[in-house]
């Protein structure tokens, strides 16, 4: 398969169809400016670029652009259950586009005033869906393309399999990126030759030397098969795909009577998921960034399936820019690649 510009690589401006999805709390500046380096593009995830990597938000930006001349992309979850989170978020897109940014992913809630705002410079704005209903609200907002997520992506996963999706909003018009289940070159390949305009990954970039997760999460993620991801409701209320671990057997995947009480009724469910929220702030930081300790909860999708070793974030889009273009210069393979302590 020979790689033609997708709609993707025109919106973002990169070479490889790629986009290192935000993850919360793995997205450190390191991870971001390797990706974008190398040809695709990172994302952003503004709180953990302050609160876990400990970052005044302008000078996080700067930190990744002293890394990267490329172009790196932004996450802006929207939806507006706290005035004062809202706020923030405005105040962190304003900086992201003073700084240059001009890709973005909104995540929940109505895009439309964050299209306006990077319509206003020439910036683009794509939109998390897992549904056909939710890409026809971000039609409505005028977002400029939808990153489909899958029932095989890590954290909060969708209900329907990659060509399943595909299907549901591919007639759109709009350019569909297929997160959710790719681990390896071929996979990549495989969703591009399904119709998608590229792909956002999150697990296998984890698995790098760049990302500051802790050696026992990625000792996870290359120990782990598909069969061991799970869906948990115990730490944000909503499915979440984790690793199954000794500890998410011990508390179960259920939410208690009381949590879906509380997440049925309108005004309590916007209290729930500020309590929810505010739980796995703290308790995904401390579980992913440490060694392995008595609350193990690691957020994975299904690529675990074929990701075996540690390697770089450039190596890992090189050769996903060689499994659709063999006229690209040859990556470097056979570089010893870097290992985990055993």
């Amino acid at each position: 398969m020979s790689l033609s510009p997708t709609p993707l690589m025109r919106d973002a401006d990169i070479a490889v169809p790629l986009i290192c999805g935000a993850m919360y709390p793995c997205s450190n500046p390191e991870l971001v400016a390797a990706v974008s380096e190398a040809g695709g593009i990172g994302i952003v995830q503004p709180v953990s670029l302050t609160y876990v990597h400990g970052y005044d938000f302008r000078e996080g930006l700067r930190r990744i652009r002293a890394l990267t001349s490329k172009p790196v992309g932004m996450n802006a979850l929207i939806e507006s259950s706290s005035r004062v989170y809202h706020a923030r978020m405005e105040r962190w897109i304003d900086i992201a586009l003073e700084e240059g940014i001009r890709f973005f992913v909104t995540s929940l809630g109505k895009p439309r005033w964050v299209v306006d705002r990077a319509e206003a410079v020439g910036g683009v704005v794509y939109h998390d869906v897992t549904e056909r209903k939710w890409a026809l609200k971000a039609l409505d907002s005028g977002v400029h393309g939808l990153i489909g997520v899958n029932r095989r992506a890590g954290g909060h996963a969708g209900a329907l399999g990659p060509a399943e999706l595909l299907d549901q909003v591919g007639d759109l018009g709009l350019p569909v990126v297929c997160a959710g289940g790719v681990g390896s070159p071929g996979e990549f390949a495989d969703a591009l030759a399904l119709g998608y305009a590229g792909v956002q990954m999150g697990t296998w970039f984890i698995a790098t030397p760049e990302c500051r997760a802790s050696d026992a999460y990625k000792r996870a993620i290359l120990d782990a098969r598909e069969s061991d991801i799970v869906l948990t409701e115990r730490l944000s209320g909503v499915p979440l795909a984790v690793i199954r671990t000794p500890y998410v057997d011990r508390i179960g995947l259920k939410a208690g009577p009381l949590a879906r009480w509380m997440l049925r009724g309108r005004q309590r469910k916007k209290l729930m998921r500020t309590f929810y929220w505010a739980r796995s702030v703290r308790h995904l930081k401390k579980a992913s960034l440490r060694a392995a300790g008595p609350a193990e909860y690691w957020q994975a999708g299904r690529s675990v399936e074929h990701i075996r070793e540690v390697l770089p974030a450039g190596e890992i889009v090189r050769r996903c820019g060689d499994a659709v273009d063999p006229d690209r210069a040859p990556s470097t393979r056979d570089r010893p690649q870097a290992e985990l302590p055993p």
